[in-house]
Parts: structure tokens; C-alpha cells; sequence
């Protein structure tokens, strides 16, 4: 399942420059690694990590959750570089 995610975060990304890199960390279902301008489900190192459950991940990018909300209530929690988290907003835009 997170590799279909990867997969459409992949095709959303083409022709487009992310910065940095960020991990979605949705626990025992896995990781989605942004990176290089890549989406990969292999772990590694990132710049900012948003833990979020697999289900909130597809609601955030579906647009069904507001990034905003979502903190506000717990729904995800992202540490390390804020910016980097910001320009991801921007990406899904």
C-alpha cells in the first residue's frame, strides 16, 4: 500500500524540484522517503520526519486533511526542519 503512495507522490513530482529531504513515517506500515526528487519506501536519513498513520497520509495528500488541522490535533507530528515541511505544502499545492 505505501508503495502506490510512493508511486502517485512519484508522478506528482515530475517536473517539479523538492529541496531537501522529508520522511512519512506511518509506524509498523513503513516510511516514504522524499528525497532527490525521488519517492522511495527505503528508510534512511531526512532533513524533517512527519509521523503520521498510513490512512492520515492518504486523507493529507488527497487533500481530505489539512496539514494545519492535522498537527493541531495530534493527527501528525513533524520534527526536524520545519522548512522543509513548508515547502512540501507547496509541492502538493
Amino acid at each position: 500500500m505505501l508503495q502506490e503512495i510512493a508511486d502517485g507522490i512519484q508522478k506528482g513530482l515530475n517536473g517539479k524540484n523538492f529541496d531537501g529531504s522529508l520522511k512519512f513515517d506511518c509506524g509498523d506500515a513503513g516510511v516514504i522517503v522524499l528525497a532527490d526528487n525521488q519517492a522511495t519506501t527505503q528508510d534512511q536519513d531526512t532533513d524533517c520526519t512527519i509521523r503520521i498513520s498510513q490512512d492520515n497520509l492518504t486523507k493529507l495528500l488527497t487533500g481530505k486533511l489539512n496539514p494545519m488541522t492535522g498537527v493541531a490535533l495530534g493527527k501528525l507530528k513533524i520534527s526536524g526542519n520545519m522548512g522543509v515541511a513548508m515547502k512540501l505544502g507547496q509541492l502538493l499545492g
